[in-house]
C-alpha cells in the first residue's frame, strides 16, 4: 500500500560571518547600488576557513533532528543536495550520516545544482510513497564561496553559503500532492566549472586560467530560465488539480529578484506571494529554497492546510518544482 508523506520539521546553519555589499566594494570594482539593483542582494553568509559543506549540512541535520525530537538510529533515509563537495568522494551524506549517529540510515547526494533541494525532496518523498522508506533527513548546503572569482564582479556578488534541512515521515495522509522535475542539458555552458573533473582535469595551467572558478552567461540563463519556472509552475499545480491562485505562497530559488519579477510578471501572479529573502542571503543554491521556507515559517506566513509551492532551477540546466499542503504536525 502506497503511503502518505507530510514534511515535520525544518533545520538551518548559517555561518556567523555576514559579507556586506559595502566590503565587497573594497574587493572588486562594484558598488551596493549595483548590487542592489541588479539582483536585489544586500548582504550574504560567508563559511570559516573550517566550515566545509558537510560541517554545515551536520550542523543543520542536527538542529532538524532536535526539533523533530528522533532518535538518529530511526532515520531511515539521509539525502544531500550539493554541488560543493568537500571532496569528490566519499558522498556528503556519508558524513552526516556518520556525524548525527544515524547507523541505520542509507545515505547518497544528489547534484542537481541549484534544484537540488526540490530533486532531493520529492527522491526521498518517493522512497516513503513506496514504502522502502518510513522516513529521511533531506538536506541543502553549499559552500559556493570557495569557487568564486573574487574578480568577476558578475559572479562573486550573486552567492552565499548555509545550509537547511528537511525531515519528511509516513503519514496515512498525502501532503505531497504534484512535482514536477526537468532538465535540459543543451543549456550546459550557461552555468558550470570548466576544469576538475575528468573532461579537463587539474593541471598548473587550468589553475592559471582560472578554470576552476564558477563561469556564467547571466543574460542567456535568465531567458532560458524563466520559462522554464513558469512551465514547472503551472505543471505542477495541474497535476495536483489545482489552480495557481489556490495556492498560499510560492517559494522559489533565490537567484535573482529579477527572475521571480518575471515569473510573476508572466504568470500574473502578485509579487506577494512569492517568498522573498535574496536581500539576506544571496544565492545559496540548494540550500536557498528550504532558507526561504524556514524564514516563511517564522515570518508566520504559513498555516496548516496552506499550499505551498516550492520551484528551483539552475545549471545543467535544472528545474523542479513541488507542491505540498502545510501541515499542523510541524514541529517549530
Amino acid at each position: 500500500m502506497n503511503m502518505g508523506v507530510i514534511l515535520t520539521a525544518l533545520g538551518r546553519y548559517l555561518p556567523e560571518k555576514i559579507m556586506t555589499n559595502k566590503e565587497l566594494e573594497t574587493i572588486v570594482d562594484t558598488s551596493d547600488e549595483w548590487i542592489r539593483t541588479r539582483t536585489g542582494i544586500h548582504e550574504r553568509r560567508i563559511a570559516a576557513p573550517e566550515e566545509s559543506t558537510s560541517v554545515l549540512a551536520i550542523k543543520a541535520a542536527q538542529e532538524t533532528i532536535r526539533k523533530r525530537g528522533i532518535d538518529p538510529a530511526e532515520i531511515d533515509l539521509i539525502v544531500v543536495a550539493t554541488m560543493m563537495a568537500d571532496s569528490p568522494f566519499p558522498s556528503t551524506a556519508c558524513k552526516v550520516q556518520h556525524a548525527v549517529g544515524a547507523v541505520n540510515a542509507a545515505a547518497f547526494d544528489v547534484a542537481a545544482a541549484c534544484s537540488g533541494f526540490v530533486y532531493t525532496l520529492e527522491t526521498a518523498a518517493q522512497y516513503i510513497k513506496a514504502g522502502t522508506m518510513k522516513n529521511a533527513l533531506v538536506i541543502g548546503s553549499e559552500v559556493y564561496s570557495r569557487f568564486l572569482d573574487w574578480e568577476d564582479r558578475a559572479t562573486c556578488v550573486l552567492f552565499g553559503d548555509g545550509a537547511a534541512a528537511a525531515f519528511l515521515e509516513a503519514d496515512n495522509v498525502d501532503h505531497f500532492l504534484g512535482c514536477v522535475l526537468r532538465s535540459d542539458g543543451s543549456g550546459e555552458s550557461l552555468l558550470h566549472m570548466p576544469a576538475g573533473g575528468t573532461a579537463v582535469p587539474a593541471t598548473a595551467e587550468t589553475v592559471e586560467n582560472r578554470q576552476h572558478f564558477l563561469k556564467m552567461k547571466g543574460l542567456e540563463l535568465f531567458q532560458q530560465v524563466v520559462p522554464m519556472v513558469c512551465d514547472a509552475l503551472l505543471d505542477t499545480a495541474d497535476k495536483a488539480g489545482v489552480d495557481l491562485s489556490e495556492v498560499a505562497l510560492i517559494v522559489p530559488h533565490q537567484a535573482n529578484v529579477h527572475i521571480i519579477e518575471a515569473v510573476s510578471d508572466a504568470l500574473g501572479i502578485p509579487m506577494e506571494k512569492f517568498m522573498i529573502n535574496i536581500e539576506k542571503y544571496g544565492n545559496t543554491s540548494a540550500a536557498s529554497v528550504p532558507l526561504a521556507l524556514i524564514d516563511a515559517h517564522e515570518q508566520n506566513r504559513l498555516q496548516p492546510g496552506d499550499l505551498v509551492l516550492m520551484v528551483g532551477f539552475g545549471a545543467g540546466l535544472t528545474c523542479a518544482a513541488s507542491l505540498i499542503r502545510w501541515s499542523p504536525a510541524f514541529v517549530a
